[in-house]
């Protein structure tokens, strides 16, 4: 099964793989925002406004100010460190390796490949292999609505306390002025999704994992929405949403979103790395830093494939459970 993958994925050229990992996040996106009304969706209503919170800060007087009521303009937000403090994965994976989903040796492993990724500054393409491969054979054959439902329980309680009360003053800008507000995020959709309704967003551009009649597959549709392929799922959305990027925004804390931040005419950098802030100082871009004391830690792709293997090891306890209870 690992060579037919990795035969699927070598038929495409890397530009092909990005291009079609931005269209199915957008895809999935619009498909979400334009789907019906529902029970789910009743209850995800309640989940975003409960419980009730102050109203977020004003943002900064200096930023752009979006004009009201603009259908063609929209916001566009990074996830990891520019709305999150910390990763969404490593908040997944506390809580998945909690319910005993995963073994210490899974946390050791990927712990490494955070620890090489943070002394060399790059990724380890095997690494990132390593990671997705197992990934994928987990989740192959499972439901999409088990490992939903296990992100969702996850997720909800720890979303609110981890939000940067600064970004979350800019959401809440575009918000107000009445324009689309996305995540765009490595996440897997699942995930993305939750933390944009949690957040009131429109809605979230993630990675897409194949489905059949509502099964992974085991394939990814292109590959991680990362670096240009976040690029090429602003784009793919703009055009379905009849949006000027040009009176877009976007929102990013590191260099591996110029490519993102490139595409809309008012880029920022929020609590940026250090290669984003020279480049963001070199262009003239807004810069914004909302931490205090010592930095967030960086995280890089090699922990964002990582939560699809602890994704993919939750959905297949679930369904170990499932048949042995059969």
């Amino acid at each position: 099964m690992a060579a037919l993958r990795r035969l699927h994925q070598a038929g495409r050229t890397s530009t092909e793989r990005t291009a079609l990992a931005g269209e199915a996040a957008a895809d999935a996106a619009s498909a979400a925002l334009n789907r019906p009304a529902g029970p789910d969706d009743a209850g995800a209503d309640r989940a975003t406004q409960e419980p009730k919170r102050p109203k977020p800060p004003k943002a900064p007087v200096e930023d752009h100010t979006p004009t009201p009521g603009d259908p063609q303009a929209a916001a566009f937000f990074d996830c990891d460190n520019t709305i999150l403090r910390g990763a969404a994965i490593f908040y997944l994976g506390l809580g998945l390796y909690r319910r005993r989903f995963f073994t210490r040796r899974d946390v050791a492993r990927f712990a490494w490949q955070q620890a090489w990724f943070r002394l060399h500054g790059a990724e380890d393409p095997t690494h990132i292999s390593d990671a997705q491969d197992t990934a994928l054979a987990l989740v192959a054959g499972m439901h999409t609505a088990d490992l939903e439902q296990i992100c969702e329980e996850i997720f909800e309680p720890v979303i609110a306390e981890k939000i940067w009360p600064g970004t979350r003053a800019l959401v809440q800008m575009h918000q107000d002025a009445g324009q689309q507000v996305w995540l765009v995020t490595a996440a897997p959709q699942e995930v993305a999704r939750i933390i944009a309704r949690r957040l009131g967003m429109t809605g979230a551009l993630g990675t897409v994992a194949e489905t059949v009649d509502g099964v992974y597959t085991g394939r990814l549709v292109g590959g991680l929405l990362h670096g240009p392929a976040k690029a090429a799922a602003v784009g793919a959305l703009a055009r379905r949403e009849g949006l000027d990027l040009a009176r877009c925004a976007a929102f990013s804390d590191s260099a591996n979103d110029i490519p993102m931040l490139t595409l809309v005419g008012h880029p920022y950098v929020v609590n940026p790395d250090a290669a984003l802030l020279r480049h963001a100082r070199a262009m003239g871009w807004r810069v914004r830093d909302f931490r205090t004391g010592r930095k967030a830690a960086r995280t890089g792709i090699p922990a964002a494939a990582a939560l699809g293997v602890l994704a993919g090891a939750a959905a297949a306890a679930v369904a170990i459970r499932r048949r042995h209870h059969a």
